[in-house]
């Protein structure tokens, strides 16, 4: 017999997910700058680009992790202890690296490919595929605002000018990550050359089709706005507290991954106490497994003590 049981949709308070995509030189690094300031709060940034967004220091106040290998585990690692240390904006500048830098999941295929031997890249693919869910699910269930950017490859198309004049123009093509990426996200803006942002694809139906040339705090608080309206809802903060509480039951962990199930929050990735990266949903099966062997203990403890008493168990 099938146990589904649907409810009555609510609109909950969210965190930011938003895609900038874009060539070289439109603006990424420093739109991204800009959104996360107005969305408010301390900023970290996974700099791959050789510690280029550290440019922007005098204008924007961040903390910065440069990074010279993009296995996608690494990103996960990065992402617990970014929320570990509570921050309220993460920015990833680039994802793409995460998909053709050094380490990134081509690289990850074609080692898994070489290993299984059989199979070729079809191979390499099943082996690697898991890392990447894992990556991009702990990237959107990340406890504060989370922004990245992709790159595109681009082209030139020959275009006239305002004097009628042929001159040539670069224009982006699909990201520099897997197929179909941007649709993971609630936002995703496209930049030109010019730094225009159009948002391409929105959640946030005040935001659809919107454009923005040369971007700034207007557009953070044209997505706060959407991201505000609606009740509070538990932070992943709050589930880690709660799994790790010292009179969590059994019954009641399993309650807590349920909710946290709900709100595709499982893939959260956080720090147990000894600053071990986990899934949210990891950590509250073995808390839950903890509570259950207390809990099986404490009834063999009583059960042996009325057996020295002579009272029947």
């Amino acid at each position: 017999m099938n146990h589904f049981t649907f409810t009555t949709a609510t609109k909950e308070q969210a965190k930011a997910r938003i895609a900038l995509i874009g060539p070289t030189g439109s603006g990424k690094t420093y739109t991204a700058l800009l959104a996360a300031t107005g969305l408010g709060g301390r900023i970290a940034l996974v700099d791959t680009e050789h510690g280029s967004a550290a440019k922007y220091a005098d204008e924007f106040a961040f903390d910065t992790l440069p990074l010279t290998v993009f296995r996608p585990t690494t990103l996960v690692d990065v992402l617990a202890v970014a929320a570990h240390d509570g921050y309220d904006v993460m920015i990833v500048d680039s994802l793409s690296h995460f998909w053709s830098g050094a380490g990134g999941m081509l690289e990850q295929v074609d080692d898994a490919a070489k290993r299984v031997g059989a199979g070729g890249s079809f191979a390499g693919w099943k082996e690697a595929r898991p890392q990447e869910r894992a990556m991009i699910d702990a990237l959107l269930a990340y406890p504060g605002h989370l922004i990245v950017t992709m790159r595109t490859k681009t082209e030139y198309v020959v275009e006239a000018d305002e004097r009628g004049r042929k001159v040539p123009r670069k224009v982006g093509l699909k990201p520099e990550q897997r197929e179909g990426i941007e649709y993971e996200f609630d936002i995703v803006g496209d930049l030109d050359q010019e730094n225009t942002l159009v948002i391409s694809k929105s959640r946030a139906k005040p935001l659809s089709g919107m454009v923005f040339h040369k971007p700034g705090l207007e557009f953070a608080e044209a997505v706060l706005g959407w991201l505000e309206a609606g009740k509070p809802a538990r932070s992943v903060h709050d589930y880690v507290t709660a799994a790790m509480a010292s009179d969590a039951t059994p019954d009641g962990l399993r309650g807590l991954y349920e909710q946290a199930r709900r709100h595709n929050l499982l893939g959260a990735a956080v720090l147990d106490s000894d600053g071990e990266t986990h899934t949210l949903g990891e950590l509250i099966v073995r808390h839950g497994t903890a509570a259950r062997n207390r809990a099986t203990q404490e009834v063999a403890s009583v059960a042996g003590i009325k057996r020295k008493k002579g009272e029947v168990v």
